[in-house]
Parts: structure tokens; C-alpha cells; sequence
């Protein structure tokens, strides 16, 4: 961890679900209604869920993210376990229970109006974010930080690719940015593999499909844990 604070004037990327603020905690809630709802006779809670992860894993690569695409998600589990189409009466059974992903209201996490109120005062801050643009853009529009950022970006992956044209749209160095996020898979990993340094700060209730191993002795690297603790560095 380093002591001393980065100079004025960095670019700072920031990553927005589970940054900011809290997202997949709905998620996870669904999906523990959706298994005791399944009351599968042979299969066990943890069974179920690799079912469902592999499910959500192959659905990414080809619908992408969010509620939708997590729905279809639920709706292909069940088939699969079932070993038939789903009813009508399981379909709604199944949006019903999803109903909190529609509902949910952002919730910040906690100091991160006030972290973002200084970093702005010092530093330039942009935000990024994965998923379906819609979904998205309510978010971003409910959330009341936008202010902050001189721009926000909707995009379907986060990839080194991506991390590159962030970079050329916005003209800055990579090597004197900075991308802070909860994910190792799509925040952390990709930004470094793009030149940017990163800041890791985990969230427990981060998505099992964002997990992925780090190198915490990797000197562009910084994990922090809480948002706040960014005013200590930057």
C-alpha cells in the first residue's frame, strides 16, 4: 500500500455497480429465492448454483448483462433442471420473484458522495460502466453523482480494448490514469493489461463471474478497503 498521495491532475476512471454503489446483493437475493424456490429433489444448493453459473457464464458472452439477460438466465436453469419448457405459470412465477431487480432504488456506498465531492476538487474523473444501456442509464440518472465526472460511459464489455479506446476518446496517457472498481475481472485485470494503474477495492458481494486472481505485490496495483480511503492516496 502506497504512503504517499498522487499529484493533482490524474485521471480517474471510475467503476459504477458495486463501486458506487450496491447492485449485485439484489441479485444474490433473487437467486437464493429462486433456489429454495426449485426445491430440487437431488440436487443441493451449491449444485444448483454451479448449474446457474454456468448458465449466466455462456449467456454473457452472447446477451451481455443485466436483469434481462439474468432472467433468461433463471428461466434456462429451470428448463434445464426440469428437463422440459418452462410453463407460463413458471415464467411469472419467476419474474415475480425477480420483481427487486425493477423495484431497487440505488444505494450508495457508504462516503462515496462525500470522496467523490474532494477527488473532483483534485483530480479528473470519468466513469465507466458494463450492461444493458437502459438499465444502466436509470441507474447513472437516479444515482445524483454525475456532476462529478466530466463523462460517463455505457459500454456492453469491459475489455482491454476497451480500456484502449477510453483512453484515445478521452486523450490521456494510460500510465498516469487510474481505474477504480470492485471487479478483478473487468475493472482491474483488463485496465492494467491496458498500461492504466488500478486501485482494487472488494466488495463481498461482488458477482462470482467477476472473480479472478490478482497480484497484489503488482507495483500499478492498490486495494483499499473502503471507498473513503481514497482521499488517503489521492
Amino acid at each position: 500500500m502506497r504512503a504517499a498521495a498522487i499529484e493533482p491532475g490524474r485521471v480517474l476512471v471510475f467503476d459504477a455497480d458495486d463501486t458506487l454503489w450496491e447492485n449485485n446483493v439484489v441479485f444474490e437475493r433473487v437467486i437464493d429465492d429462486f433456489l429454495e424456490w426449485l426445491d430440487h429433489p437431488t440436487l443441493d444448493r451449491a449444485q444448483l448454483r454451479t448449474v446457474l453459473d454456468d448458465i449466466e457464464r455462456a449467456n454473457a458472452v452472447t446477451h451481455g448483462y443485466g436483469s434481462k439477460v439474468f432472467l433468461r438466465s433463471l428461466r434456462e436453469c429451470l428448463e434445464r433442471l426440469r428437463q422440459r419448457p418452462a410453463t407460463e405459470a413458471e415464467r411469472r412465477e419467476i419474474d415475480e420473484l425477480a420483481v427487486a431487480l425493477v423495484t431497487h432504488q440505488v444505494e450508495l456506498m457508504p462516503g462515496v458522495a462525500d470522496a467523490l465531492d474532494e477527488l473532483a476538487g483534485r483530480h479528473e474523473l470519468l466513469l465507466l460502466t458494463k450492461g444493458e444501456r437502459e438499465e444502466q442509464q436509470r441507474k447513472l440518472d437516479a444515482c445524483g453523482l454525475l456532476h462529478h465526472f466530466r463523462a460517463a460511459h455505457i459500454v456492453p464489455e469491459k475489455n482491454v480494448d476497451t480500456y484502449r479506446w477510453l483512453a484515445r476518446e478521452h486523450g490521456f496517457d494510460p500510465a498516469g490514469a487510474w481505474m477504480i472498481g470492485n471487479s478483478p475481472k473487468s475493472d482491474i485485470a483488463p485496465a492494467r493489461a491496458a498500461g492504466m494503474n488500478a486501485v482494487f477495492i472488494p466488495n463481498e458481494n461482488t458477482w462470482v463471474l467477476e472473480h479472478d486472481e490478482l497480484d497484489l505485490a503488482d507495483a500499478g496495483l492498490l486495494r483499499l478497503a473502503a471507498f473513503p480511503d481514497l482521499l488517503h492516496h489521492f
